[in-house]
């Protein structure tokens, strides 16, 4: 019903946001990331909004930014897993390091999201493995981390963008990428030993 709202925060708290938009106040449910990207109380903010509507409750929730709205949706797809849950990983984890967890299987990862046991951490990664998306693999982790608004992808971003050019499935070279331990500092590195262990 509502694709963004685009308007004046007006309230920020823990994990809520008020966004004044045209003289209405609309309270949304966001993560944590989205709260660290929103602006001071004052100040214009475009959020990206979902409506959940049940028997009991209308709920809006927001995310700072199209990759994170896409990520939510496609972990309420999954059964078992509702808004509130979504909320609690996307806080726990960045939509890059979620989507770098499901491509390569590592549900210890998912499990340190609140409420995500080794069984919902292992259908997340059965029904979304295929859903991922190149763009969120390599960019979104730097959209809403809350560090910086502008932050260029990181390492291993890079480097799995890198392979990705040539030629790689975006699963496989998460894969190697993921395998390297210690993983090296530079993109460059991680690259050379990322190729050298698909040989």
């Amino acid at each position: 019903m509502y694709a963004h709202i685009n308007g004046i925060v007006a309230d920020k708290a823990e994990n809520t946001l008020v966004i004044d938009c045209g003289g209405v106040g609309y309270l949304m449910t966001v993560s944590g990331a989205t709260l660290a990207l929103a602006p001071s109380v004052g100040e214009k903010m475009k959020c990206f909004t979902h409506l959940s509507v049940r028997e009991d409750a209308l709920e809006l929730f927001g995310f700072a930014t199209r990759e994170e709205k896409t990520m939510f949706l496609k972990l309420t797809s999954v059964s078992g897993v509702g808004a509130k849950s979504a909320i609690g990983i996307l806080s726990a984890l960045s939509v890059r390091d979620l989507s770098l967890a499901i491509v390569t299987g590592d549900a210890a990862a998912l499990s340190r999201a609140p409420g995500v046991g080794k069984k919902t951490a292992q259908r997340l990664i059965l029904e979304l493995k295929d859903k991922v998306d190149n763009d969120e693999l390599v960019g979104a982790g730097a959209a809403v981390a809350p560090q910086s608004r502008a932050q260029a992808p990181d390492a291993a971003g890079e480097a799995i963008e890198a392979l990705m050019a040539l030629g790689y499935q975006s699963s496989e070279a998460a894969r190697a990428v993921s395998s390297l331990s210690p993983l090296p500092d530079t993109a460059d590195e991680i690259i050379r030993q990322a190729l050298k262990s698909m040989l």
